[in-house]
């Protein structure tokens, strides 16, 4: 950089003035007053809160934005993870996170409507009443309006080009950007791809994926004792649901039964929060499987775990920005002139008028049930509807990635953007959901990165087969006749003994559901998992410092295990109706031993059912390290109390 030009750098870059935060020794905090209308007619600003994270040397010329999902999503509790992602592309560049307008720091927008949702009737009309609260100003926290910030963000930071990263309505903000100022941007970085015109307000992508995902989750024989045809079975549970939702019978973590009702809305709730936990979506195989047979308590166990796990919009979320943005920006199929009901009838003949095929085994109401559609046509519009975007996206390096198994923003937009830029390189990611970079397994992404920034060839990822933790769970046997006796035994006993293995089995599953699940809504954040589950058919169980205890916990109709394991002791009393009654302890060489039915039995270690247990802290949600090291602690602790009996 020539004086000059370095000069002018340091004089815009004071305009934002950077001081130390409190918080962190990693980010300088700033702040900057950006007009409310980048087009100038109407009056009044709002302050943009900003953390910075200079490059370790030089002067940088160019900075790294770093853009949250969404949208509604504040991304500065985010700063310290995307320093982590990025490293190596801010070796020379600064990195700039930023609350976008009307979320986190950034004067977030908020409604007393939304203070108690039990006042309106719908949630349009809570919409609706929000919208009118904001005032005419809520029509100013569009995509296009996040554009102009972060072009101001770059003239007062003095950069000449930006490196846009952004994840899932991010990349719509970094595509858009890119539009409409191609001249200062150096690169793109684009997971979980939104394109320029996206989302479809009917969401048909997601739809068109879920047949294709649910055969790759049985791909390689994973399914080969559950179902030859998950499609099939999804859409015969479906198809039985236009009658009515189902009923069932669900245990809660204290061994409360209840009546549930499962409907097809919820079925595909459980898909997509399985982006985010990909024990969730290969459990949902088996129990559509075993509700297409008659067997609804897996799914609404499922569907209760799903429930839990789901906390909200996650950490720092806006939900009046989100309908800011979505109602206004969004093509929805309605004129904005007719009223909310004429609006509503508009979308319905819209979908309706689809072929079928674009939406099964799902309809063209779970469409519309799963879309903003009911609650945006009560916004009250006063600007037009948008075009159609068709500026061209610049050739610029650019990395796109997609997760294969992402339901949310299938790998169709992915595709999508990258045949407008040529030279882009699309990376898509086997076994991995939404926001790969912090989803991913293994490193494959992350290599991917690297490689762009460091001139190298960005290598494909390449598909490995699903750990054992990850596949599709055995069908729940719905009667012990149906349980074949464990190797080496016969009769009764022998049963009761697969049954013990089988159960133990189910217990560690759900407690590592617990833990892959949290927090799914939003961008997937990890809840505090909760260490105590419901038997699939009676009683419940827990992990409490260190110790499993079991109360009455049934996964195999008429087989009860109750009292004990430890690390060194157990202690099981087997019991139920269908059972060969009996207790079990710790024996040598850390197996079960006792009587069973008045026969003596042996419970003999199982090392594949350890290193499956172990295997799935790699899938922990990662958004937080301690969500990771929670996992793994438990995981671990886990394999080392039931891992060593479990069949896999």
């Amino acid at each position: 950089m020539g004086a000059a030009s370095s000069a002018t750098a340091a004089r815009s870059s004071a305009a934002i003035a950077f001081s130390p935060c409190a918080n962190t020794n990693n980010f300088a905090c700033g702040h900057l007053t950006v007009p409310l209308d980048p087009g100038g007619a109407t009056p009044g600003t709002l302050t943009l809160a900003i953390r910075r994270h200079r490059a370790p040397v030089g002067e940088a010329r160019s900075a790294v934005i770093a853009l949250a999902g969404g949208p509604g999503q504040a991304a500065l509790p985010f700063a310290e993870q995307f320093s982590e992602l990025l490293g190596p592309i801010a070796a020379t560049r600064d990195l700039i996170v930023f609350d976008q307008r009307g979320i986190g720091l950034s004067h977030p927008l908020s409604c007393h409507a939304s203070e108690d949702p039990r006042l309106y009737r719908s949630l349009g009309q809570l919409v609706k009443a929000c919208g009118s609260e904001l005032g005419r100003t809520r029509t100013f926290y569009t995509t296009d309006d996040t554009v102009a910030d972060i072009d101001a963000i770059r003239r007062a930071g003095g950069y000449e080009k930006l490196v846009l990263y952004g994840t899932s309505s991010g990349t719509k903000v970094a595509e858009r950007y890119a539009q409409q100022h191609p001249d200062h941007v150096e690169a793109l970085v684009l997971d979980s791809v939104v394109p320029p015109n996206g989302p479809d307000p009917l969401e048909r992508p997601t739809f068109a994926a879920v047949p294709r995902i649910l055969h790759q989750l049985c791909s390689d024989g994973a399914c080969a004792h559950i179902t030859a045809e998950p499609v099939a079975d999804l859409a015969s549970v479906v198809r039985r649901m236009r009658r009515g939702a189902l009923r069932a019978r669900v245990i809660n973590g204290k061994g409360v039964a209840h009546h549930a009702r499962i409907s097809a809305d919820e079925l595909l709730e459980v898909l997509l929060a399985g982006d985010f936990s990909p024990l969730l979506r290969a459990e949902f195989v088996t129990a559509v499987r075993a509700a297409a047979a008659g067997d609804t308590a897996p799914a609404a166990r499922l569907l209760a775990a799903a429930e839990q796990g789901s906390s909200g919009e996650g950490q720092g979320f806006d939900t009046p920005l989100y309908y800011a943005t979505t109602c206004e920006e969004d093509l929805f199929p309605w004129r904005r002139e007719a009223s909310p009901t004429e609006r509503i009838a508009q979308a319905t003949a819209a979908a309706r008028a689809l072929p079928a095929s674009e939406l099964a085994p799902f309809t063209a109401a779970n469409a519309l049930d799963e879309s903003d559609i009911g609650a945006c046509a009560y916004w009250p519009f006063t600007t037009p509807a948008p075009a159609v975007d068709v500026a061209p996206l610049p050739n610029v390096p650019t990395l796109i990635l997609s997760g294969e198994v992402d339901l949310r923003t299938p790998t169709s937009g992915a595709r999508e953007v990258a045949a407008e830029i040529p030279d882009s390189r699309l990376l898509v990611d086997p076994g991995t959901g939404h926001s790969v970079l912090t989803a991913e397994a293994g490193d494959c992404a992350k290599q991917g990165l690297q490689a762009m920034f460091a001139g190298r060839p960005v290598e494909p990822c390449r598909a490995s087969a699903a750990p054992p933790a990850l596949r599709p769970a055995p069908l729940p046997p719905v009667r012990l006749a149906l349980v074949a006796p464990s190797n080496g035994y016969r009769g009764l006993p022998g049963r009761t003994v697969h049954a013990v293995r089988l159960t133990l089995g189910d217990f560690a599953r759900q407690l590592v559901l617990s833990l892959t699940s949290g927090g799914t809504s939003g961008e997937g954040l990890l809840s505090p998992p909760t260490l105590d589950t419901g038997g699939l058919r009676s009683g419940w169980a827990q992990l409490d410092k260190g110790a499993l205890i079991f109360h009455g916990y049934a996964y195999v109709p008429g087989v009860t295990l109750s009292g004990t394991i430890k690390a060194e002791a157990a202690n099981l009393t087997i019991g139920g109706r269908s059972a060969a009654h009996g207790t079990l302890r710790l024996g040598a060489n850390h197996a079960l031993v006792g009587k069973l039915g008045g026969r003596r039995v042996q419970i003999t270690p199982n090392a594949n059912g350890t290193a499956a247990i172990v295997g799935v802290d790699a899938q922990a949600n990662p958004n937080f390290a301690s969500g990771r090291a929670a996992a793994r602690s438990v995981a671990r602790e886990l394999a080392s109390l039931v891992g060593r009996f479990i069949d896999r």
